[in-house]
């Protein structure tokens, strides 16, 4: 993306990173910001000090007028990354934010970051108590009993929430690694992923992106916060409800996976405020590490993957959730020779 920049209102003074969260703070009027700022902070970077990531990125557009994007470091390359998704996400910002003041600028900024920091906590209140519900054992209760409104019980508190957060390679059936966990004796770090993220909540160390991201649970959480609640029961369909309706969303993104896996394992934890500062479950870090894998170039092919198996839960007429095409179809071997073709095409001109 280019984009041209007025360098007469660009801040003098850069910020820290802008992909972590900022200090908390009101903005008193509604705005269309403020409810793009939550689907945003929902699908693209949830985390995130939106006053800083204007901040930095109305400051790199300058830079980058004597220095490629490639010469930054890879956290301010993501940055710059959210910081055009941004942009190109909302038609007029990038003019707002030229022709405006640095205060104003900074409004902007708190203004999305409301939005992003409503939907967060929307979202957290709701999957509080939703989440009890597509945990509960088939026809029976959870026991002992887990509160709605309180959480102080889950986390490694609880045989279920502990059985469901315990770490991918370790065994919560194993009575010293449960006590260690529940002790606080052994920590767990957000880059240490809960075994509830894979399919079945079964790990295989041989082959850890198997069934990875991909269990029932998540996919409740999901339709819960992007469709409906009433669609979590139901087999996909063709129409679209609640926030992807209302957003003009029809695919599944790869930073709204990672959020909703922070949220669901937020809601097995025992704590009680989701905060940045908060090292027991460390949210930031899980949720980073998750965007790391995600945006590895060499894990491109399983992540296409796991996108197009998403789409069939959650969006199945997106054109991303078409399944693929059969080995020995017609079609298959039409596309074929054409690639073949080009190739040959491609050899010819670069040895002639």
């Amino acid at each position: 993306m280019t984009t041209e920049v007025a360098t007469s209102s660009i801040p003098s003074k850069r910020t820290t990173s802008a992909l972590q969260m900022g200090p908390r703070k009101k903005a008193s009027t509604s705005d269309p910001l403020i409810s793009h700022g939550r689907h945003f902070g929902q699908t693209v970077f949830a985390l995130c000090n939106y006053p800083s990531l204007l901040t930095n990125g109305i400051l790199r557009l300058e830079q980058m007028e004597d220095t490629p994007l490639e010469d930054f470091s890879a956290d301010e390359r993501r940055e710059h990354r959210v910081f055009e998704h941004l942009l190109e996400s909302y038609p007029g910002l990038i003019e707002r934010l030229q022709s405006g003041s640095e205060e104003e600028l900074i409004h902007v900024g708190e203004l999305i970051g409301k939005g992003a920091a409503g939907a967060r906590g929307d979202d957290t209140k709701m999957l509080k108590s939703a989440v009890l519900d597509w945990i509960a054992p088939k026809g029976a209760a959870i026991q002992p009993p887990l509160h709605r409104n309180s959480k102080i019980d889950r986390g490694f508190n609880h045989e279920l929430t502990g059985s469901l957060l315990c770490p991918a390679g370790l065994d919560w059936k194993d009575p010293e690694t449960r006590e260690n966990l529940r002790s606080g004796e052994m920590s767990v770090c957000g880059d240490q992923w809960p075994i509830f993220l894979y399919t079945h909540h079964t790990y295989d160390a041989d082959d850890p992106w198997c069934g990875l991201l991909r269990s029932r649970l998540l996919v409740s959480a999901y339709k819960h916060v992007f469709t409906s609640p009433s669609s979590v029961d139901k087999e996909p369909k063709a129409t679209r409800s609640g926030n992807a309706r209302l957003h003009g969303m029809n695919c599944v993104t790869i930073a709204s996976i990672a959020y909703i896996a922070t949220q669901v394992r937020f809601a097995l934890s025992s704590s009680s405020v989701f905060s940045r500062t908060d090292t027991t479950t460390d949210s930031e870090t899980f949720y980073h590490s998750l965007l790391d894998l995600f945006e590895d170039p060499d894990e491109s092919e399983e992540v296409n993957e796991l996108l197009t198996w998403w789409n069939r839960q959650v969006f199945p007429t997106s054109s991303s959730a078409k399944r693929t095409i059969s080995a020995n179809s017609a079609l298959a071997k039409i596309r074929l020779k054409r690639l073949a073709v080009k190739q040959a095409e491609h050899l010819t001109v670069v040895t002639s």
